[in-house]
């Protein structure tokens, strides 16, 4: 039976449970496993601690990671690539060099005949305006030519710098479920339910397994957790979409 694989917040550049070297071949081990049943995959954000796509630059490394995700489309198996907060600044590299196309949104998408939304989820909701100020910044063309002039040993040390503390910052209000009236993301999926009919919600960015039924009692928001320390995925089979573990026995869903 073919199967949808989701997954997001690997966050490859930084060490957490694991060395970043280390969950790269975790991940490459974890895309061999799934590569005989997987239908497509999609890569929902936060991939990489931090990328910057100059016009003839990209960050060093990952090439295990590039390299498995080459052989998969080479071998049909189609992949899908959202940014997420971290990695807004990817550009055409995943398009250009393996086939990927890039999502700087979330779409709506049937698959086997169930209704998805699916995005990275920054930004989503009620709240949080510093940030969505700070996006809007960030994905002004302009900001994005200045920021190409400077020289990549500069820019992208500072904004490795600048990725760290934004994720520290993050790390209080990450460590727990909060319920549903303090989850934006839940917000957001009730309030569009009331605009259209979607089954599932797939978002990243929160950083924890989370699986909760929405307010029409059947609709489900699907948050995918992160690979620093969950190591948490979503599969669709056709029927059900379920949160799953890979080299992690004590993982927990919340919701």
């Amino acid at each position: 039976m073919q199967k949808v694989y989701f997954a997001s917040d690997f966050h490859l550049g930084v060490d957490a449970r694991l060395s970043s070297a280390e969950r790269e071949r975790q991940l490459v081990r974890w895309l061999e496993q799934i590569r005989r049943d997987a239908a497509a995959i999609y890569l929902v954000g936060d991939v990489f601690d931090f990328w910057f796509e100059y016009r003839t630059v990209v960050p060093k490394g990952y090439v295990r990671l590039l390299g498995k995700l080459a052989e998969l489309r080479d071998a049909g198996i189609p992949i899908y690539y959202f940014t997420g907060n971290h990695d807004m600044w990817m550009f055409r590299y995943f398009e250009e060099e393996l086939g990927i196309p890039t999502y700087r949104a979330p779409i709506r998408r049937e698959i086997m005949g169930k209704q998805f939304l699916i995005g990275h989820g920054d930004g989503l909701g009620p709240g949080d305006r510093g940030y969505k100020i700070l996006k809007r910044i960030f994905a002004n063309r302009a900001c994005q030519w200045l920021f190409e002039r400077l020289h990549p040993n500069f820019g992208i040390g500072v904004a490795n710098y600048w990725s760290n503390k934004s994720r520290d910052a993050d790390e209080p209000e990450l460590a727990g479920f909060l319920g549903a009236d303090k989850e934006w993301l839940i917000a957001y999926a009730n309030r569009k339910l009331e605009q259209e009919d979607i089954d599932y919600f797939i978002f990243g960015h929160r950083h924890l397994p989370i699986d909760y039924t929405l307010n029409n009692g059947h609709s489900r928001y699907i948050n995918l957790g992160e690979w620093l320390y969950h190591n948490s995925y979503a599969v669709f089979d056709g029927e059900t979409v379920t949160l799953e573990f890979f080299e992690n026995e004590n993982g927990q869903v919340f919701g």
